[in-house]
């Protein structure tokens, strides 16, 4: 097939600016942790594990076997958290004087698997009758972040009033607030994972359970915010059974692992050299494939026979995305009723407002990314290192999204502004590459122009902001000298880093359980990406357009392959049946009617001329 265009004849003076060649990811080898590859062939993994591990924690210097045999016995008793014993104790009081509680989280799957934990806890477990509970979850557009104003107002409105606040996956940096609901009579226990503001934790909390102190002597603070709920009210439980409120037969909370793995998952936080997260996540999907909640039954029953057994896949980008959805577009109460739904019916209706939100959501990001790979080409054109873009009618709920879009696209560290609900002010979430800290560029960006970003926070990887609208220039320059700083003279490109080549003979079902066999895979412990040479036997667009199945031949094996979102609607690939690509891809297990063959997921695949 022929893709050539006719030669542009016209006057220069009325031709179309030719369009920018988006660079083309780099596809370059995994550097390999030498000391741990041979660690792991002498404690007998195979040699693909070996490479696999090997290219995966470039750094790590601990155990072996928390890593490949994830294990609960793996975790630390949650006493060693920073001010554990003294929030479990105000938690323990208000069980056991029948106080009113509120529980105050975030709204993305995070704070929302978090608020399932403690809410679950108190009632169930603890026997804290449900008219004595109040959810307080922020609505993303009218609310805004964390422990917000409006959020105060309506906790300060509840009648009775709660005397106890428990925050999950928020509050570390919300003193000015924490400080109102003081004023009220109202104690707060901050539980959150987020990094604390430079002058330390809240001082009007109540107690700050946070394994990002710098007096926490956690040893892993990199588990999220569902997790450090978990270990809360797992140390709460401890408390009441000391003080015979509660019987010591009363159940542990390890049935709550299965909210835990989701969130943990969905948060993207490490799962490399964390055995906890690790852990976490390999028990809760064991719990989760029981199928014992209506959540999990519902889902299953949504994305079809052939999905079940769940996997961290499933829950990163199947699960995690509808719960957000929501949160992003709406009141993310729905996903709260999802999660806590008590029978099928229940959930599988509260399924359909967060299928038809994320698919809402989908839209609204095609749009919103388009616009912006245009917006981006100044900072492109300009070689600047963060791609700052400024959706004037974009919808904030999506900003991360996009923002993740355009990393992969550019490799470069990208924050994508809208309109914020309070005037003059604008909100935005940003990607970062591995190369970058985003947060502390924030940081050092507020020091230069503490006018222009007056709210910052999140993670090495994301993180959000909020920018005074007369003073972008002010902070985009700011945030320029900051991220050029931490780089250097870093190439930026998008990069694909594999695992190398697999021979034809590993291109099959067991070369797939080897590797499943070192799950779960998640953020800084990627899922196995090769890369090899493949002939096009056939090639079909499907879906709406933007997507390619393809049959590839590798010395006399014909595998089937789909490559999603590589083509836009109506157009064709760059290449025909016949021609040999360069192709990074992954294995995936397709399930059909009962049947499972291998299928090949490329990333990226280049023509070889």
């Amino acid at each position: 097939m022929s893709h050539s265009s006719p030669a542009n004849t016209g006057s220069s003076e009325h031709a179309e600016p030719r369009p920018r060649i988006e660079p083309r990811p780099r596809i370059e080898p995994r550097p390999r942790n030498e000391r741990l590859y041979r660690q792991g062939l002498e404690a007998g993994l195979s040699e693909l594990q070996a490479r696999l591990l090997a290219g995966r924690l470039p750094d790590y210097q601990g155990e072996l076997g928390p890593l490949v045999d994830p294990s609960l016995r793996h975790l630390v008793h949650p006493e060693r958290l920073a001010d554990a014993p003294r929030a479990a104790e105000r938690i323990a009081q208000a069980v056991a004087e029948g106080e009113h509680i509120g529980i105050l989280t975030d709204y993305d799957v995070d704070g929302i698997t978090s608020h399932v934990v403690i809410r679950r806890t108190l009632n169930e477990l603890f026997g804290v009758p449900e008219s004595r509970l109040h959810s307080l979850i922020g609505h993303r557009i009218h609310d805004g972040y964390g422990i917000s104003l409006p959020l105060v107002e309506r906790t300060l409105k509840l009648t009775p009033r709660p005397s106890l606040v428990i925050t999950a996956d928020c509050g570390s940096s919300d003193e000015a607030r924490i400080a109102r609901l003081k004023a009220a009579g109202i104690d707060v226990v901050v539980s959150d994972h987020h990094a604390l503001p430079q002058e330390g934790p809240p001082p009007s909390a109540y107690a700050t359970v946070n394994p990002t102190r710098a007096d926490c002597d956690y040893p892993d603070a990199t588990i999220a915010g569902c997790m450090v709920a978990w270990l809360l009210m797992s140390l709460t439980r401890q408390v009441l059974i000391e003080q015979a409120v509660l019987s010591p037969s009363t159940p542990k909370l390890s049935p709550w692992l299965s909210y835990v793995a989701l969130g943990t998952v969905a948060d993207c936080v490490s799962l490399g050299g964390s055995a906890i997260n690790r852990a976490v996540v390999r028990h809760g999907l064991a719990l989760i494939n029981r199928m014992g909640e209506p959540c999990w039954r519902v889902m299953a029953e949504r994305l079809g026979a052939d999905s079940v057994p769940f996997d961290a896949e499933t829950l990163g980008f199947q699960m995690g995305p509808r719960i957000n959805a929501r949160s992003r577009l709406d009141d993310p109460y729905a996903a709260l009723h999802f999660m806590l739904a008590g029978d099928d019916g229940v959930a599988r209706r509260h399924l359909e407002t967060l299928d038809a939100d994320n698919q809402s959501r989908k839209a609204i990001e095609a749009d919103m990314v388009a616009e912006a790979r245009l917006l981006a080409r100044r900072a492109l054109d300009a070689d600047e290192p963060v791609v700052i873009v400024y959706l004037e009618n974009g919808h904030p709920g999506v900003q991360g999204i996009v923002a993740s879009r355009l990393v992969q696209a550019y490799g470069r560290p990208t924050l994508v502004l809208t309109p914020a609900a309070e005037a003059g002010m604008l909100t935005g979430s940003g990607r970062s590459v591995e190369a970058l800290h985003l947060r502390d560029a924030l940081q050092r960006a507020h020091d230069l122009a503490p006018e222009a970003l007056t709210r910052f926070g999140g993670h090495r990887g994301a993180a959000g902001v909020g920018v005074v609208q007369e003073r972008l220039d002010d902070f985009r320059q700011a945030l320029i000298t900051a991220v050029s700083e931490q780089l250097g003279d870093l190439e930026l490109v998008p990069r694909l880093y594999t695992d190398g080549e697999l021979g034809e003979h590993q291109l099959s079902l067991e070369t797939l359980a080897e590797i499943e066999g070192l799950g779960p895979f998640g953020r800084e412990f990627e899922a196995p990406l090769f890369e090899g040479r493949f002939l096009v036997e056939r090639l079909k667009p499907v879906g709406d357009g933007s997507h390619l199945t393809l049959e590839l031949s590798c010395r006399g094996l014909t595998l089937k392959a789909i490559w999603f979102r590589c083509l836009t609607p109506g157009q064709l690939p760059d290449f025909d049946v016949g021609a040999t690509l360069h192709c990074a891809y992954k294995l995936n297990r397709n399930r059909f009617r009962g049947r499972e063959s291998l299928q090949l997921m490329v990333e990226h695949a280049e023509p070889i001329e």
